[in-house]
């Protein structure tokens, strides 16, 4: 138990985000089920009642998956909460958040048992009114439940928001399921442009909702730039707009094949795979949310302009690391050490993690940590730069993925002095600490992406899958950051922090979308974006090495 609470805060971010992916396929696949998959299923003869096939099992294993998160999301709360306050299990599920999660859970539970039972017989109402239930109770959960004033209106663009997202983003699985069991342009025709009225009309829920709630829930431009939750929905408007952008292109491809129905769909579907990883992205950032107040409610802290620039301006990379022993927890732990052997006690630990006490901070600290970026800063730059000498044609250089094992241990022995190998705390007691867990994931994304990045150049690793590792990580990578937090007391410390790790969060995930289209969009699109990703590398690097904490 008290481990779970320990990791309670970064736990309920990355199970809130496979909720809202969960809940999004569900309630897409009904709707691309009663608008485009059933309407067209005579019509397109043997295939159409495949794509209606195909659909259902993807709405009720995705309806499975909702109400297995659901369920993990209720029960982690209430389990935090008796944990922590004197309530009974009764009271925890008895409150309003509990309520909403299993009224979630329950339509969850109904709509698959209806799409796997009996999907062809089910009236389309039912599973419509299903999805609705299902999208009225997450509502609940949202923060607009928790106002005092224009609640209602909240409540109401935050549902048309889900369901904006549930039409489109969670939409396009089924939609590339379609595409895949049809053959000829004419059907190709039908599904996209049926599906592209659908997906517009998501566009518009969502551009509606989102006018309303940033004004409601972020009021003025400070609120963009100088809060947590402003970052956040800053960094979720540039990832719809990548999304906006690649619709943009499907819907000319779709144009494109009433003139000419021998056109080929193969970027229609690439750009719709893509679509999928920046939707996956945005609803992690959306969860990520939740952990955080509205910024129209944190009118002090806040970060200014100034602030900003001069966080920014540019200064000459730390390259020299200060001394461990400088450091503010060894330092503690050797004034406890003497003191204890003073009296001739056990010194206690300068530091417990998962405690729940920040650790202890001195400029020696925000060295070490600049120290530690600006390094990381180098390898990525080298790794960007040999990526693109062997994009140009240098053979030797497709050696560039072995760099990240070297940035790997250096990531794995530095970015946690506190604990093993370099500090006293043990390897094993370090995981309730939740930034050292993601540091530790982040290490291991890194070893597995050199170790399959380098056989797949190197040794000519004839499996197709193993390519494709590269921008599913680098993508997964970006998102991870976009979660990522650091132990710090100072509020605007913490989000000017943020501000350096959301570029490259945005950054990581714009190389793993070019790596994938490199992969599987034919020429001449997959050139340019062969060009592209070993760029974003590069960036990245730059990026690092301008990190500042003062």
């Amino acid at each position: 138990m008290a481990l779970l609470i320990d990791l309670f805060g970064y736990l309920s971010i990355v199970l809130h985000g496979f909720t809202i992916v969960a809940q999004s396929l569900a309630v897409g696949g009904v709707f691309f089920l009663l608008l485009v998959a059933l309407p067209f299923r005579a019509r397109l003869g043997a295939a159409g009642a495949e794509i209606a096939g195909g659909t259902v099992r993807l709405a009720a294993w995705s309806a499975v998956a909702l109400l297995a998160c659901e369920a993990l999301t209720v029960g982690l709360q209430a389990a935090v909460l008796v944990g922590t306050v004197d309530l009974s299990i009764a009271n925890a599920l008895g409150a309003d958040f509990a309520v909403a999660g299993l009224v979630k859970a329950g339509a969850a539970a109904l709509l698959a048992a209806l799409l796997f039972a009996r999907a062809e017989r089910t009236p389309p109402a039912a599973l419509l009114l299903l999805a609705v239930l299902e999208l009225a109770a997450a509502t609940l959960t949202t923060h607009a439940a928790a106002r005092l004033d224009a609640r209602v209106p909240l409540l109401l663009v935050n549902f048309l928001h889900q369901l904006g997202a549930a039409l489109w983003i969670g939409g396009i699985p089924s939609f590339l399921l379609a595409l895949a069991r049809v053959r000829g342009g004419d059907a190709h025709r039908l599904i996209g442009a049926r599906f592209s009225r659908v997906s517009m009309a998501g566009v518009a829920c969502i551009l509606l909702s989102g006018v309303v709630m940033s004004v409601l829930y972020v009021g003025d431009a400070q609120g963009f730039y100088g809060t947590a939750y402003g970052v956040m929905v800053g960094a979720k408007i540039v990832m719809f707009l990548m999304l906006l952008g690649l619709g943009g292109m499907n819907f000319l491809a779709v144009e494109r094949l009433r003139s000419d129905p021998s056109a080929s769909v193969n970027r229609l579907k690439r750009f719709a795979e893509v679509e999928v990883g920046i939707g996956l992205a945005i609803f992690f950032a959306a969860a990520s949310l939740t952990s955080v107040p509205p910024a129209v409610d944190l009118t002090q802290d806040r970060v200014t302009l100034a602030e900003i620039a001069d966080r920014n301006a540019p200064r000459w990379p730390r390259l020299v690391s200060p001394d461990h022993d400088q450091l503010a927890l060894p330092a503690l732990q050797a004034q406890l050490d003497q003191e204890a052997a003073k009296n001739e006690a056990k010194p206690p630990p300068a530091f417990v993690p998962g405690s729940g006490d920040l650790p202890p901070r001195n400029a020696d600290d925000i060295a070490w940590s600049e120290y530690n970026h600006h390094w990381s800063g180098l390898f990525v730059l080298a790794i960007g730069l040999l990526a693109l000498l062997n994009q140009a044609g240098l053979r030797w250089a497709r050696h560039w993925p072995l760099i990240f094992v070297g940035l790997a241990v250096f990531l794995f022995l530095r970015s946690d002095p506190e604990v093993w190998p370099l500090g006293e705390q043990d390897f094993i007691a370090s995981f309730r600490d939740v930034e050292v867990l993601q540091h530790r994931v982040f290490v291991a994304l890194i070893l597995l992406f050199a170790w399959f990045e380098w056989r797949v150049r190197a040794q000519g690793w004839g499996d197709r899958r193993a390519a494709l590792v590269f921008p599913l990580l680098s993508a997964l990578g970006g998102i991870l950051l976009l979660t990522h937090s650091h132990a710090i007391a100072n509020i605007k410390d913490q989000l000017l922090i943020e501000l350096t790790h959301t570029p490259l969060a945005l950054t990581a995930i714009v190389a793993g979308a070019s790596r994938w289209l490199e992969l599987r969009l034919g020429p001449p699109g997959s050139r340019i974006a062969g060009w592209i990703w070993p760029v974003c590398m590069a960036l990245i690097g730059l990026m690092l090495l301008s990190y500042r904490e003062a």
